[in-house]
């Protein structure tokens, strides 16, 4: 009886390390959506300078915000940076949604254990009652 109790106690503390673990896989996604959120404005802002620079003639001033200094930039050279930026949120993206797959299975495996665990806990309990 002694070592049923015993198991039980083991099982109970391996649920709540389990559930904390869920619980910090749970933050982890909720970050990266934070993360994902902002470079998708990033990516969408930089998109519409694109289009804006494609507007303009190739004799036109464009002017790059450095501190609180406007300097005088190439047309060519603007655009270059700007996809360059986008190339740059694009591959960020691509990342983070493989992170974010990564997080998500191994969140869903959790769940599973912890699922197992409890029936087994409460397997465990009802035959405890029976005794």
């Amino acid at each position: 009886m002694a070592s049923s109790s015993i198991a039980l106690r083991e099982m109970q503390r391996d649920l709540e390390n389990k559930a904390n673990d869920l619980s910090q896989l749970q933050k982890d996604i909720a970050k990266n959506h934070q993360v994902r959120k902002k470079y998708t404005i990033q990516l969408g802002e930089n998109e519409l300078v694109v289009k804006e620079l494609d507007l303009l003639d190739e004799d036109a001033n464009v002017y790059k915000l450095i501190g609180p200094v406007l300097v005088k930039q190439d047309l060519a050279e603007a655009r270059a940076n700007v996809k360059k930026r986008i190339d740059y949120i694009s591959a960020e993206l691509k990342r983070l949604d493989a992170t974010l797959q990564d997080l998500e299975e191994k969140q869903n495996s959790k769940k599973e254990m912890i699922f197992k665990l409890q029936q087994r806990i409460q397997s465990s309990q009802a035959g405890k009652g029976k005794a």
